[in-house]
């Protein structure tokens, strides 16, 4: 994913000391992501601020069973590709975010619960026959936000990163990462939800704190920082399609 050039050179002007938005072209290699969102969101916030979510509130589509032991290879099967594509999604809204304009359509989008089908529809036939009277064997996707769907499936991750099914969720470093990244992002979207502003100096600080937790969580669960650039590109998210960075 590369960086529009109105964000790359928003940041040049930071640097130079300038207040103005401008467009042009830039070339600045993907190490620099985390300096560029922290220099932005600093200049609209001036300062850095901080704001839980219950993780049973968040539902599995991967068919994790509650109360079982879930192992580290079976977990990455699961939610890796559901990661990854909510941290690619995350990322991409991150110059939109500097800007400070919650109503931006990409930033709408990642909280919007009908945004993302996060289970397909299933053919309800049997042996290829429909035994519905209507005829209507088509089952109907569940759709949610690409935001609930990344905490669902960050939770669930991180709880299988444990040496044994004795220590509580809670208690685990992962887990400990994820609701600290939730508690930044809740506060984000109770702002772009329910009154998102054209300069919203909140939001931003909350973006910003967030970005820097989930470089904490993706470390603890072995996938790669934000700035590596493997997040440039879409994931498949369905499960077994991610199992391991190839």
């Amino acid at each position: 994913m590369k960086f529009p050039r109105t964000f790359i050179l928003l940041v040049s002007s930071l640097a130079a000391g300038s207040n103005a938005l401008l467009a042009g072209p830039s070339n600045q290699n993907h190490n620099h992501r985390r300096d560029f969102l922290q220099q932005g969101t600093a200049f609209l916030v001036g300062g850095a601020a901080t704001v839980l979510v219950n993780p049973s509130d968040a539902i599995a589509s991967g068919g994790a069973t509650a109360g079982k032991y879930t192992t580290i290879p079976i977990a990455k099967r699961r939610y890796y590709g559901r990661v990854q594509e909510a941290v690619h999604e995350f990322l991409d809204m991150g110059p939109m975010v500097v800007r400070g304009d919650m109503r931006d359509p990409t930033i709408q989008r990642f909280f919007d619960v009908n945004a993302v089908v996060v289970v397909e529809a299933r053919n309800q036939s049997i042996n290829g026959q429909c035994t519905k009277k209507d005829q209507s064997c088509r089952g109907g996707e569940i759709r949610d936000s690409r935001y609930n769907d990344m905490k669902a499936s960050m939770y669930l991750l991180g709880n299988a990163f444990r040496i044994n099914q004795q220590k509580a969720p809670d208690n685990l470093p992962t887990v400990k990462a994820a609701k600290a990244f939730f508690k930044e992002m809740d506060a984000m979207e109770k702002s772009v939800v329910k009154k998102p502003k054209e300069n919203d100096v909140a939001a931003v600080k909350h973006y910003a704190a967030a970005l820097d937790i989930l470089d904490q969580y993706l470390d603890l669960v072995e996938l790669p920082p934000t700035e590596s650039g493997e997040y440039d590109k879409e994931f498949d998210t369905r499960v077994g399609a991610s199992s391991r960075i190839t």
